[in-house]
């Protein structure tokens, strides 16, 4: 029978059901699996001379033992095995623990090669493993992710067996030629040089072509997206009228920013074309995103086109319709608002009304899309913060209605390298400007101990009728917890500030009524003070509130600090962000440091990726972005840069989808050219 790297790993010799299921709590279900199960360090098995050690590192020392191994017991089940090397004249204590199977290896005049942890004060070594003196003085060892059902040297042999029985079987799926161009190793010798790196320069260049391919193949991913979406047919071109647009940007009381021309002009460019849009604005908070949103409406109503707009929860909703039915006063656009809370035969009403072709733009939360609301004309959908989508989310949404456009909005700026991973498919505009005359909100950070001192401030504050908003600790281990803390903090606030004054409680396990009924009380400020978890909706207007505290502020990540601050300094008077925090390491006070310093976003979410990584930028795990083997997009941003631009460049030359020689490439790429639309 063939052999193929498919082949599951229950066909390598030692691998039983119990094995099998062993691997597979590391993901590896076959031959190719184990193959790129790659190792996520390396150990230098250099031989080091003792006067070149430094206490703690690790290392090899080569000499003579100048006794047998000496097994002592201590307590239950535990052991300590002592020797003693002569390296050089120099003779050097080695202990290990709980490894008793080692003394048959330790005998006086025999040469030993130990692997281990340098104790400079005692100046011996604590030893990890007895490596064979035959092997080279030179080189790196491989350390693989393990569970407790798997060991490290299991795992190793396995690998090796795996690669003895399946070298032949690896086939090359890039053509030469592009291998030659792009400068990688051939995948075989790449997957044995990761393994069992013959130099270091062939680990470092096997290391980079496994970044590269990973990138690569994943960009090819995006772009083939791309590529569908754009040659699509769609039955959604909208042509506005210019006339009507120019009036409408006349009658605001302000003028937009360069940013915000550019981003409506790259929208309106897309309303028009004949191929659906899909695209995501970004823009900071107060950048001015809804105006983009209410241009494209306005575009859309001039061609007899409908519009749904999308908003995460009724607060939100009902907020941008209150923002659309101000921006329209000049127009004749109706705007209608559908939400869980409106009431049935006002809902009737609506929908008849929308499926009959008599509102323009129905604001509501996602409910907006699901069976039971027809449309008479949509061309359009804007969902607000919904960056939480994943792309066959994304993907369900772009086929509701009859092609309509999409429009994403977020006020959570995304690091570039990780937009071009998680949105890859995506047309990306960037609102990277303010408006004039915002004031800017300043941050301080302050210790706990002078939580006092900051009582005052607010009580300051409070005394101008301004509002406060105040962020329990985040306690993401237990919701118990979680409420207790903020519950507790409720009661801490309300006493030291008085009954003069309403402190409200806002947390996760309310029901969503009640939740908006406490978020109606502070908008209409019935509540002078809110102290809630991180369920603080995402754009929610309260222009009255003028202090943002957050305490244990180094548990939140740079994006998330961000995202908070930006509830106040919402209307004109001078706002305030205050840290209060006693970070225990350096990166926590560095997070401090930082967002004292700069209130561009942008910036802090560049800063936030290097220090925390993709996985969890927004404080919940980033569903579009992949999970890499080995490429990191904030360590490795340069390279994914590169493939993205290689990966474009392949995709617009036609010799892609007919060269017999790119079959492997777009295999594995899961590019079918069947799929491939044909235009008029």
């Amino acid at each position: 029978m063939s052999k193929s790297m498919h082949d599951p790993v229950s066909v390598l010799s030692g691998v039983g059901d119990k094995r099998i299921q062993a691997l597979k709590e590391l993901n590896i279900h076959t031959v190719l699996d184990l193959l790129t199960h790659f190792p996520f360090r390396y150990e230098d098995l250099t031989v080091r001379g003792i006067e070149d050690i430094e206490d703690n590192e690790k290392v090899v020392l080569e000499g003579q033992a100048v006794s047998d191994g000496v097994l002592t017991h201590f307590g239950r089940r535990k052991n300590r095995l002592t020797f003693r090397l002569n390296i050089e004249q120099v003779i050097v204590g080695v202990t290990f623990f709980n490894q008793p199977y080692l003394q048959k290896q330790v005998e006086a005049g025999k040469a030993l090669k130990v692997y281990g942890k340098w104790d400079g004060a005692r100046r011996q070594l604590n030893g990890i493993k007895i490596l064979p003196v035959s092997s080279s003085s030179q080189g790196k060892e491989a350390v693989y992710h393990t569970t407790k059902s798997i060991r490290q040297s299991t795992l190793i042999k396995l690998i090796r067996q795996a690669w003895d029985a399946y070298e032949g079987c690896i086939s090359e799926y890039m053509p030469e030629s592009l291998l030659k161009q792009l400068e990688l190793m051939h995948f075989a010798e790449m997957i044995f040089n990761m393994h069992f790196p013959e130099t270091e320069a062939h680990l470092d260049r096997a290391r980079e072509s496994v970044i590269f391919r990973e990138f690569f193949l994943y960009q090819l991913k995006m772009g083939w997206r791309r590529k569908q979406i754009r040659l699509a047919q769609s039955g959604s071109s909208i042509n506005y009228d210019v006339k009507q647009l120019k009036t409408f940007f006349q009658s605001l009381p302000y003028e937009l920013t360069t940013a915000q021309k550019r981003v409506v002009n790259e929208v309106c460019t897309d309303l028009k074309s004949r191929h659906q849009m899909f695209r995501l604005v970004q823009g900071d908070v107060g950048s001015g995103k809804t105006v983009v949103a209410a241009a494209a409406i306005l575009a859309a109503w001039t061609d007899g086109k409908q519009t749904a707009f999308m908003a995460p929860t009724e607060i939100l909703a009902a907020q941008h319709k209150a923002s659309l039915d101000e921006m329209f006063r000049k127009t004749e656009v109706r705007v209608e608002l559908l939400t869980g809370s409106t009431k049935k035969k006002e809902k009737d009403s609506i929908l008849a009304d929308l499926a009959a072709g008599k509102v323009d733009c129905v604001v509501g939360t996602h409910a907006l899309i699901q069976e039971g609301v027809e449309y008479h004309a949509l061309a359009l959908v804007i969902t607000d913060e919904q960056h939480r989508f994943g792309v066959n989310q994304r993907k369900a949404l772009r086929e509701k209605g009859v092609d309509p456009d999409v429009l994403f909005m977020t006020a959570t700026p995304i690091p570039r390298t990780l937009s071009i991973t998680a949105f890859g498919e995506m047309d990306v505009s960037l609102i990277d400007e303010m408006p004039k005359g915002r004031i800017p909100i300043s941050t301080y950070w302050i210790r706990p101990k002078h939580f006092e001192r900051m009582a005052v401030f607010i009580q300051k504050e409070l005394a101008k009728s301004h509002q406060v908003y105040v962020i329990s600790p985040l306690i993401e281990e237990s919701e118990t917890l979680e409420l207790e803390n903020v519950t507790a903090l409720q009661a801490t606030y309300q006493e030291v500030l008085g009954p003069d004054i309403q402190v409200g409680l806002l947390h996760g396990k309310m029901p969503p009524a009640e939740k908006e009924e406490v978020m109606n009380a502070f908008q209409s400020n019935q509540l002078q003070v809110l102290v809630s978890t991180t369920v603080i909706e995402v754009g929610v207007n309260v222009p009255n509130a003028t202090v943002m505290v957050i305490h244990d502020a180094d548990r939140f990540g740079l994006a998330q600090l961000h995202q908070l601050r930006g509830r106040v300094g919402r209307g004109a008077k001078e706002s305030f962000c205050i840290l209060i925090a006693d970070p225990k390491g350096e990166k926590g006070a560095e997070r401090m440091k930082v967002i004292t310093e700069t209130s561009d976003g942008f910036i802090l979410s560049e800063k936030d990726l290097e220090m925390r990584g993709p996985g969890d930028m927004f404080g919940f795990k980033q569903s579009g972005v992949p999970d890499f083997k080995l490429a990191d997009i904030a360590e490795d941003a340069a390279v994914l840069e590169e493939a993205r631009k290689e990966a474009i460049l392949l995709l617009s030359n036609e010799a892609f989808y007919q060269d017999p020689q790119f079959s492997g490439l777009r295999q594995e790429a899961g590019i079918d050219i069947s799929q491939l639309p044909v235009l008029d």
